[in-house]
């Protein structure tokens, strides 16, 4: 036996409008002749007839209890099915949105490492510059003596480095990256300082009042190295400044040409 319900907001029939159309179903059978053919005449007005025919009312009321039973299980189950679909969407939906915002995490992620990685490229940059650049030794100053110039003055005759115009005590500045390979005392140029530069070149600076750096320590560009002075063969404070091609006295270069062709103009 199937059991259908009509579609729409409509409300069950009573059980007894539901059991008084049964027993009409009924009497219309009897009328009929079915249930008539089935039963004896002479039983119909006894008690037996009556027993007969209160079990056939239980017979339907039960019939349309369990139709109710079978219609509110399939209530329940839409219902169930209901909610694991919309649990099943609401899943789903969670899903989707945990995915979105990893990628939008991971593209954070991509984008803060390379801009980090980036920061760091022109940190590393700007440092290599740095050390490759170039300072002049006093800061502000002018050459007030030449290269090769003459007098009797220097040993050799001629100027072999160039004077800076710096009282006593200025500030003195590595004029690029480099080590350290003299500190101390160098007779005529008295307190002095011999620096090996990056590019194998070397650089002196002379008659120093004071030294502030020792052998094997490496310089940075525009470093303080030492203060202006007098000592040695000076008539005056200055700082005396040479570039060579050794560490060694006699191996000069035109000082003015070296800082120029590293940017420094003098």
């Amino acid at each position: 036996m199937a059991f259908t319900r009509a579609t729409g907001k409509h409300r069950r029939a009573s059980r007894s409008a539901r059991t008084t159309r049964n027993l009409a179903g009924i009497a219309t059978l009897a009328t009929s002749g079915v249930v008539g053919t089935l039963a004896s005449p002479a039983l119909a007005a006894t008690d037996a007839a009556r027993t007969q025919d209160t079990g056939l009312t239980q017979a339907v009321v039960l019939g349309d209890e369990l139709a109710h039973r079978l219609e509110v299980q399939a209530d329940a189950q839409q219902a169930a099915a209901e909610v694991a679909a919309v649990k099943a969407k609401a899943e789903a939906e969670a899903k989707k949105r945990a995915a979105e915002a990893e990628r939008h995490a991971e593209a954070a992620r991509k984008k803060a490492k390379a801009e980090r990685e980036a920061k760091e490229r022109a940190a590393r940059d700007a440092e290599r510059k740095r050390l490759n650049a170039f300072v002049a030794p006093v800061t502000g100053s002018y050459v007030s003596t030449g290269y090769q110039a003459s007098s009797s003055l220097w040993s050799s005759g001629s100027h072999t480095g160039i004077d800076f115009h710096a009282a006593t005590g200025t500030s003195v500045h590595a004029v690029g990256a480099g080590t350290v390979v003299e500190a101390g005392w160098g007779g005529a140029y008295g307190n002095n300082i011999v620096i090996k530069m990056h590019d194998g070149t070397y650089t002196q600076y002379g008659h120093l009042s004071s030294i502030g750096v020792s052998v094997g320590q490496t310089v940075t560009p525009g470093q303080q190295i030492g203060l202006s002075g007098a000592t040695g063969n000076a008539t005056g404070p200055h700082l005396h400044f040479e570039a060579r091609t050794s560490p060694d006295y006699g191996s000069d270069i035109d000082p003015i040409a070296y800082l120029r062709s590293h940017g420094v103009n003098v």
